[in-house]
């Protein structure tokens, strides 16, 4: 059995390590970029996603150093993604994991460049052959990420979380919000092992369905901490979306129901790993942790 949250720790240190290398410091006078790229990035996270990325990838014998380098190109998009989130124009947060968001501990311009800069370089780092010894293997995961961070999904996402504030969504609506917004980039991390390991159609697309049943599990849970979590253990402000007036699944389904969707959802993806056995115990024990997490 795997224990989760150990081989969550490992695969983090793993991927700070590659972060660090891909983020050198800097005596030019753009020193201050650099400095807040870092910030963003190298502060605690779970690192569930690059997790996603290694894991999968474990399931078709991929190259570790492949796979460690894409995780860390879905965590420079995620941060960058948190930096945006986190400006005044958008969610005007001033915590994120327990520390000054970037626009608060540097400026809004910095945050901004920041963000742009960490996206950048996440492209940078999925084109470079020490990603892949097949080009056309970096290009497909290009594309993917390219598919999964825009308009069509994580900055398509946003959009909707900002009319959101002025609009009652329905359940539907909701749904495609957070598939977009939160569900792209777990998709990505999820199906790019089998990107990676140049893998059958049938195990793509399992990966995708348990990415999908995943990522809406994840942010069920996310609803419920907003309502529920101890600010202190979530290293954010809680009821954001509450005090905006937004609907969640929380208010669409009330409590009860969403934890009970959430764990119905988290079996639902694990149910999709059966063609791989043993091998995606590490994936089904994610499963469970996101619906079980506290943070």
């Amino acid at each position: 059995m795997v224990e989760i949250r150990s081989a969550l720790a490992e695969n983090a240190c793993a991927v700070n390590e590659v972060l660090e290398g891909l983020l050198p410091l800097s005596d030019d006078p753009e020193a201050r970029l650099i400095e807040a790229m870092r910030y963003a990035v190298l502060s605690d996270g779970k690192r569930i996603r690059p997790f996603l990325v290694t894991a999968s990838a474990s399931l078709f014998d991929v190259t570790p150093s492949y796979a460690l380098r894409v995780a860390a190109a879905v965590e420079l998009v995620h941060c960058y993604s948190l930096v945006h989130d986190d400006l005044p124009a958008m969610d005007d947060d001033e915590l994120r994991r327990g520390l000054p968001t970037v626009h608060v501990k540097f400026d809004e311009a910095t945050a901004v460049l920041a963000g742009d800069a960490l996206l950048t370089r996440a492209f940078e780092v999925l084109a470079e052959p020490a990603t892949h010894s097949d080009p056309r293997v970096r290009s497909d995961l290009v594309v993917e990420l390219a598919r999964a961070a825009g308009a069509d999904g994580m900055v398509g996402g946003q959009m909707l979380d900002l009319l959101a504030e002025h609009h009652r969504l329905s359940e539907h609506e909701v749904t495609r919000l957070q598939r977009l917004k939160t569900g792209a980039l777990i998709g990505f991390a999820c199906t790019s092992g089998a990107i990676l390991g140049k893998s059958s159609e049938a195990a793509r697309s399992a990966l995708h369905a348990y990415a999908h049943d995943l990522g809406l599990a994840f942010q069920i849970v996310d609803d419920l901490l907003d309502v529920e979590g101890d600010p202190a253990e979530l290293g954010k402000n809680i009821r954001k979306d509450e005090a905006a007036g937004k609907a969640t699944f929380v208010t669409l389904l009330g409590r009860e129901r969403a934890r009970h969707q959430s764990a119905m959802l988290a079996e639902q993806a694990v149910r999709h790993l059966d063609m791989f056995a043993e091998a995606a115990e590490p994936l089904r024990a994610l499963a469970r942790f996101v619906v079980d997490r506290r943070n």
